[in-house]
């Protein structure tokens, strides 16, 4: 498509999913990352603006875990406004992290995703009305599938929504080729993030080699995608309308009765119990399917966080909250220590774990025949930790962690993971782990994760040993 035909593509994608009316008074954010994506956002709203009439400005996130790549986006983006004429509001990791309780020492992939959305509600809350994002299909297609992977169900299987509460996404009709093409066209630049390139990332791996035989059966394999999201999307709609009015029928006192709930079509009584799991957490699919079997059974209780269950009995089902452990319980819990081996060798942990990290610059051949090869398994290259992850720490499990074991093609949840290998639950809460935001580099017991092996070209070797010890503390 060429560029007149992108802009009329994507104004017919708007009118028809109504992200914006003609004439609305609308104060509209782009978030511009400064990759040919969000380029193609700001310059297709800008063409878009005197039709709609709504106010545009842009925002930019610098995440700082990139170091001068992350500068020079930022500075790319700060020309390119000034240059279009259009108002700029940048955030930095710093000024919002302690705010929204999101510590920089959990920097990682999901970190960096948190604070995006956190920068933006902060936006919605000082006067802007929608936030545009530049997803795309091959967003979509990328999506659909790593949560195909990942086992969802019907709500996660419609993908990315055109609009969710104050976000708009009027690229999902234009493929990444597209956008790359309006920006040629246009004669607007862009910058490229290099951690697209790596493989360390389960969405790069979907999007380098799975999307791609995908292609190889059909051209247009993202736009197919995109249109199976949109009617599941629809599905969707109708279902949490029938949900809605399943669960007011059912509603009893302080629940809901467990007849009408069981009487109801699989599809609407899960679309239901997903309306009531996410008011307490991200309702996946498996908690989904353990409240149906409770609610078919009439008996039972499902934990959904540390302060949050369902439980069904005596023809009702209910919401309990758990009592808040007294604050000392909550004092015991050992906090993180920044990982930093070039400066700190040793680290004490609570539970009686002692941890030392060395460092060894010898070349690797040599390096391995002096060790057992049941070490193996806790060494790695030092260099490829520090260019793929930053803000690393040492630390017991948190909710939200993922691991991908050695050997392994795909992370894993870590409680999963620590459920498979038979952990005793008693030792759970106090193995230490290494980490980067929500992705474990390392498992005391079971090391590094997939991908980190040294080998012939590791310059730098990094070993860690273990020492439990009651008396150390």
């Amino acid at each position: 498509m060429n560029n007149e035909k992108i802009l009329a593509h994507v104004r017919m994608f708007v009118l028809r999913e109504k992200l914006l009316c003609p004439g609305e008074p609308l104060h509209l954010a782009a978030a511009v990352s400064g990759g040919a994506d969000s380029m193609a956002l700001l310059r297709i709203l800008l063409a878009l603006q005197p039709e709609f009439g709504f106010v545009l400005s842009a925002c930019h996130v610098n995440h700082g875990l990139r170091g001068e790549s992350a500068d020079r986006d930022e500075a790319f983006v700060r020309a390119e406004c000034a240059r279009l004429g259009v108002p700029l509001r940048v955030f930095h990791a710093a000024e919002m992290a302690d705010e929204v309780g999101l510590p920089s020492e959990h920097a990682g992939e999901d970190w960096a995703r948190r604070l995006r959305y956190a920068c933006f509600a902060r936006l919605c809350g000082e006067g802007i009305d929608v936030v545009a994002t530049a997803h795309t299909a091959n967003d979509q297609a990328e999506t659909l599938l790593l949560r195909l992977a990942r086992g969802t169900g019907l709500h996660g299987a419609a993908g990315i929504r055109p609009k969710r509460g104050c976000y708009l996404r009027p690229l999902l009709a234009l493929t990444r080729q597209d956008t790359e093409s309006f920006c040629r066209a246009a004669g607007q630049a862009w910058v490229t993030d290099e951690t697209n390139a790596t493989d360390a990332y389960a969405r790069n791996r979907i999007r380098h080699y799975a999307v791609p035989a995908l292609q190889t059966i059909n051209p247009a394999a993202e736009r197919a995608v995109g249109r199976l999201c949109n009617q599941l999307q629809e599905l969707n709609i109708w279902l949490e309308n029938l949900a809605e009015k399943l669960l007011a029928q059912a509603a009893c006192g302080g629940g809901y009765s467990i007849p009408i709930l069981a009487a109801a079509d699989a599809p609407v009584l899960a679309a239901a119990l997903r309306m009531l799991a996410a008011r307490a957490r991200d309702p996946e699919e498996k908690y989904v399917q353990a409240l149906a079997a409770i609610v078919r059974q009439g008996s039972g209780a499902v934990q959904l966080t540390d302060r949050v269950r369902f439980c069904a009995g005596d023809g009702c089902f209910w919401q309990e909250i758990v009592p808040e452990r007294p604050r000392q319980q909550e004092d015991k819990r050992p906090e993180s220590q920044p990982f930093q081996p070039e400066k700190q060798a040793e680290y004490c942990l609570a539970g009686g774990w002692k941890v030392t990290a060395g460092l060894f610059t010898a070349d690797f051949e040599e390096k391995i025949q002096v060790v057992h090869k049941k070490d193996l398994k806790n060494q790695a290259d030092y260099a490829r930790i520090t260019t793929l992850y930053a803000g690393l720490v040492l630390r017991t499990r948190q909710p939200g962690d993922v691991y991908r074991p050695a050997g392994r093609s795909v992370h894993n949840r870590l409680r999963k993971w620590m459920n498979e290998t038979g952990i005793p639950a008693s030792q759970r809460d106090q193995l230490p782990l290494l980490a980067a935001g929500s992705e474990v580099l390392w498992v005391c017991g079971a090391g590094f994760a997939e991908g980190l092996a040294p080998d012939a070209d590791t310059a730098q070797v990094l070993q860690m040993e273990m020492e439990h010890r009651e008396e150390i503390t």
